[in-house]
């Protein structure tokens, strides 16, 4: 082989590498943002849910605004340790 060839084949292997890294890396990004989406979809469902049957609570026995005060928090409660959880778990994954 001659040194140009050598050289050429050279570059083809060194380029596939840093393309297979480049995936790999966009890849994880994009695992990154996924998950984050995930979290903060968890937070905000448990807050709704709860803030929503404190509110059908208070309508059923007369109690605006108590119901849903006290379950806005435990939705938000909630919420907040399912997040933990969920991180905890993502992260003994990895």
């Amino acid at each position: 082989m001659t040194i140009p060839e050598d050289l050429k084949t050279r570059l083809k292997i060194a380029k596939s590498k840093i393309k297979k890294q480049v995936l790999l890396e966009n890849e994880k990004k994009g695992s990154f943002i996924g998950s984050a989406f995930k979290l903060g979809t968890e937070l905000v469902a448990a807050v709704a849910v709860g803030t929503i049957i404190g509110f059908i609570l208070d309508s059923w026995f007369d109690t605006k605004p108590w119901l849903i005060v006290i379950f806005f928090f435990l939705g938000t409660v909630a919420g907040i340790l399912n997040v933990i959880r969920t991180a905890n778990r993502m992260q003994k994954e990895d």
